[in-house]
């Protein structure tokens, strides 16, 4: 590495944020860039060791650990520190055809596995490939790849999220014809309408989409396949069809009074804002406003933060998100180990909002919702709840346990459910006749071919619910096997 003490002499510092309070007033990125100046900093903390565990992409204890991508972390921290940006780029784009996407949105399990975090914070390598990709723009370094010659092949890649993207991305440059299907009205799948602005500004996803359709990708929108495409007529037309619709099959609560009015999936809540924002900045009135409303968030992840922070900026009441979970400690335990991804509390942007608009955090911890509560009207105006205790029987598996005297009673006109989900939509994959495995295609990780010849799938409606890197991932490796089919 050029600078080998580095890490000894600089700390580590993250990008700066917008005040928490003058950035609900938009629905702007809420972080700012960081300076050339800084980010050669942050590379030269990058340690020379011998096993850079950032990169292993692997899972411990049921979550990810390092890139499944397998970036090159190392080398472009060290190219960035020395000021050779587009090198640090040519090596960045080796691995992942998404840097922008990726350097936003990632949970960044690299930086949990990084080797420095076993005693000291870790490298800020999320903020670096950033600032990488967001250069590379910025100078013009990146250009439509026009492949030389075609291969006479057609591919049909249904979904346009992280994993169809980036499996179009690779056949198109295998010189095959790719025709990217897409339902919603404009493409990008959740990182269209499932991730809001302030965490992935529009322009973001919308400019690599036109670069890949200056590089010869077809984007079909509006249209869904087995709806107003049959899969016969697909399959007639292609010599390939890749699977990548997602698992955008929302989990629901089985509960008394889930069916008042007022009571929505997070994902329908987050869709509706972000198009009504890009359509007519919120003229059209075609979302589900929380303005003066006290909002209840049932799930404690990453979509019911976004919720959250959708609430805010529409200037709700109040805000409360439930998690069924205990608060995580402060630091790693002892059975959280490094390089496992460490399972800490944190204050995620959308946390930091709230506490700053209404002077607390809004997460409320090991709450069981009991039953909704409607108006004579059949609104929702309350949720029921009881505190719940982690307990562990003599397995070592965990179970909870309500705790009596805990129940409470929360004022509510709106309650979004944010809980996950549980895999594809059947419907298609029925028409296509591919087997399943629960809510998941039956394709095996690394060859993701169906029982159906010529039909391949890829990303979370293969493995489920799952990170946008994994998604990459499987979309450059189901490319791989697809090109291998159709060349033979």
């Amino acid at each position: 590495m050029g600078k080998a003490t580095g890490f000894m002499e600089y700390a580590r510092e993250k990008a700066e944020e917008r005040h928490a309070l003058k950035r609900l007033n938009d629905w702007k990125e809420y972080k700012l860039p960081f300076s050339a100046e800084k980010i050669s900093k942050q590379g030269a903390r990058c340690m020379d060791c011998g096993t850079p565990f950032c990169h292993i992409g692997m899972e411990i204890q049921g979550a990810t650990s390092g890139c499944p991508i397998h970036n090159l972390i190392p080398e472009w921290n060290d190219l960035v520190y020395r000021g050779r940006w587009k090198e640090a780029l040519d090596r960045l784009m080796k691995t992942n055809n998404f840097p922008e996407f990726t350097g936003r949105v990632c949970p960044a399990p690299c930086e949990g596995s990084c080797t420095l975090a076993i005693s000291d914070p870790a490298v800020t390598i999320k903020n670096i490939e950033q600032a990488i990709i967001d250069k590379g723009f910025e100078e013009g370094w990146i250009t439509p790849r026009v492949p030389s010659s075609r291969t006479g092949k057609k591919v049909a890649v249904i979904g346009s999220g992280p994993a169809g993207l980036a499996a179009a991305d690779q056949l198109n440059q295998a010189g095959h014809s790719v025709t990217v299907f897409e339902r919603a009205d404009r493409p990008g799948g959740l990182l269209m309408y499932g991730i809001p602005n302030m965490k992935l500004e529009k322009e973001v996803v919308e400019r690599r989409v036109r670069l890949l359709a200056q590089e010869g990708i077809d984007f079909v929108t509006n249209t869904e396949v087995g709806k107003d495409i049959t899969a016969v007529e697909l399959q007639a037309q292609f010599d390939a069809v890749i699977l990548c619709t997602g698992a955008q099959k929302q989990r629901d609560l089985v509960l008394e009074g889930r069916e008042a009015n007022g009571v929505h999936f997070a994902m329908d809540y987050l869709t509706k804002s972000t198009k009504s924002l890009l359509d007519s900045n919120f003229e059209d009135g075609q979302f589900i406003n929380a303005e003066d409303k006290d909002v209840i968030v049932i799930g404690g992840g990453d979509t019911g933060a976004d919720c959250v922070a959708t609430a805010l900026r529409q200037k709700c009441r109040s805000v409360v998100q439930f998690g069924k979970h205990p608060q995580l400690p402060a630091e790693r335990t002892a059975d959280n180990m490094w390089p496992a991804n460490p399972n800490v509390f944190t204050m995620d942007y959308a946390y930091k909002e709230a506490k700053a608009s209404f002077g607390e955090d809004p997460r409320q911890y090991s709450i069981q919702t009991k039953k909704v509560v409607a108006d004579e009207n059949g609104k929702v105006k309350e949720l029921h709840t009881i505190e719940m205790e982690k307990l562990w029987d003599d397995k070592g598996c965990y179970y909870y346990k309500e705790i009596p005297g805990t129940e409470k009673v929360w004022p509510a006109q709106f309650v979004f459910i944010a809980i996950g989900f549980e895999g594809t939509e059947q419907p298609l994959l029925s028409q296509f006749g591919v087997n399943t495995v629960g809510q998941k295609v039956d394709a095996a990780y690394g060859e993701f071919k169906t029982n159906v010849e010529g039909v391949f799938a890829a990303g979370d409606a293969r493995r489920g619910q799952s990170l946008i890197v994994w998604a990459i991932n499987e979309g450059r490796e189901v490319a791989r096997e697809v090109d291998n089919y159709l060349m033979a």
